[in-house]
């Protein structure tokens, strides 16, 4: 990858694709092609055609999508579904279309059966069924990957495709019920110690266990595949570490200094019991994680506490 080469970063707004641009930056790339939502809309055939008729990026990174927690996938899966679908197609095919030389695809690790063995290889798609809470987004997502490599299989374009676990990091969504559960719990915490508030509840029994990326992490694994990956198969990027709902909670309520006791709603789902990628692939090629857990959500909520402003609307 030459630091010449126009490259595309579908969804730079997002809190992946804004810490993939930050990294292109950092790493030398200044030819980076952006463009806001009013003025792109990925999910117009029409609009996407014209972009990459018009610019031709040589590097596509598809790190846009309709994301969101438990409540948001069970209020709006019709949306999940669609737009996910759309943006995939449109920015896909173009992008083969117009003569992109290569193209990055972030996934998600939902893909994977709800209860498939554990640590989750990649092999393990597609063996049993999904967890159903967020099925018409992981459906999404297993369609963009096979899209990838149906293209590739028929066309020899160089797609490839990264399935990273959960995310966390500056710039995620803190809305206290539509966001994924790291951030949620930020939010919740720092409420709570804010009003004085005797309890915070989380969601289900606390026993599901988790692996949390900080998102520059994720950054770093893209850039590194766009340089040294490319075969039909993806790639899982993760930690290769989990940790309980509950314990996370007592990790974060500690981190933002709140006092008060943690109490169980197990009127509320659980999820997948538990999701735990298996790295030894990206790891055999020379790839390491960088940020450790605590210090994350250190930074993370430090990143909140600052831009705080934007969530009180």
């Amino acid at each position: 990858m030459e630091p010449s080469e126009r490259i595309h970063v579908a969804g730079h707004r997002g809190l992946v694709g804004s810490s993939i641009v930050r990294r292109l930056r950092i790493d030398g790339y200044q030819n980076l092609l952006l463009r806001e939502r009013s003025d792109l809309d990925l999910r117009d055939a029409a609009s996407v055609h014209r972009f990459y008729e018009t610019e031709r990026p040589d590097i596509v990174v598809l790190a846009a999508a309709r994301v969101g927690g438990i409540l948001a996938n069970s209020r709006c899966p019709a949306e999940f579904i669609h737009d996910n679908l759309a943006i995939q197609t449109n920015v896909i095919h173009s992008a083969w279309q117009f003569g992109a030389r290569k193209l990055l695809f972030l996934g998600s690790s939902c893909i994977y059966p709800r209860d498939c063995p554990q640590p989750i290889r990649e092999d393990y798609l597609l063996t049993g069924p999904l967890e159903t809470s967020n099925e018409p987004y992981a459906i999404a997502k297993i369609a963009g990957l096979r899209m990838c490599q149906a293209y590739r299989r028929q066309y020899g374009f160089d797609a490839i495709v990264a399935m990273p676990t959960n995310l966390y990091g500056p710039g995620d969504n803190f809305h206290p019920m539509d966001s994924h559960v790291l951030p949620a719990l930020i939010r919740r915490f720092h409420d709570a110690r804010e009003r004085g508030d005797p309890e915070v509840a989380i969601w289900g029994t606390g026993t599901p266990r988790r692996e949390f990326l900080h998102v520059d992490d994720l950054s770093s694994a893209a850039v590194f595949m766009l340089r040294n990956y490319s075969d039909l198969d993806f790639l899982n990027v993760g930690t290769g570490e989990d940790i309980s709902i509950l314990e996370l909670a007592r990790l974060v309520a500690e981190i933002v200094g709140y006092q008060g006791a943690i109490a169980l709603d197990q009127s509320k789902p659980d999820g997948t019991p538990r999701k735990l990628l298996d790295i030894a692939r990206i790891s055999g090629l020379g790839w390491r994680r960088d940020v450790g857990l605590r210090q994350g959500i250190i930074d993370t909520y430090r990143w909140y506490v600052d831009n705080q402003d934007r969530f009180r609307a």
